[in-house]
């Protein structure tokens, strides 16, 4: 949901803030601007952002499997964190913003993922088994269908 409202925001030309002077030189400017003056993002790095938080959603849903999901998301935006950080590769070449702010959020966001493909996530959902699953020793009269039954006591003076 933080990224399909993320994506929402990127296509939104209220909530972008013109980037600074000093930020680096992208190729791809199509609504190119600073989220809430925070996370820069343009239509690329907005059309990612709700790609993925459409996948969440499906995941979700149970239409996709949410661990390969989980996997999936700790793997790329734990890329883009460590691409973020160099230089050369902050802008993914020119065509989208993952300096600033992003590389944290994308560090995060690996975190978290990664938390969850790993410990968070369960595989099945049910409750308890089904009876029938459960091994449970038969006793020996129900086996061979003698039952000892106790005799009764009888109270004297009757």
């Amino acid at each position: 949901m933080v990224y399909l409202s993320a994506g929402l925001l990127g296509l939104s030309p209220a909530a972008l803030m013109p980037p600074p002077a000093d930020a680096p030189p992208i190729g791809f400017t199509v609504l190119y601007g600073y989220v809430l003056g925070l996370f820069p993002v343009n239509l690329l790095h907005t059309a990612v952002h709700l790609s993925i938080g459409l996948w969440g959603i499906a995941a979700w849903r149970g239409m996709v499997s949410p661990k390969v999901y989980a996997g999936a998301l700790a793997a790329f935006y734990g890329v883009l964190a460590v691409m973020g950080l160099i230089p050369g590769t902050n802008t993914l070449f020119g065509m989208l913003p993952i300096h600033g702010h992003d590389v944290w959020l994308h560090g995060v966001t690996a975190a978290v993922a990664a938390y969850f493909w790993r410990w968070g996530i369960a595989t099945e959902r049910r409750a308890k088994p089904d009876r029938r699953e459960q091994a449970l020793p038969v006793p020996a009269e129900r086996r061979t269908d003698f039952v000892e039954r106790p005799k009764r006591r009888q109270l004297p003076g009757i």
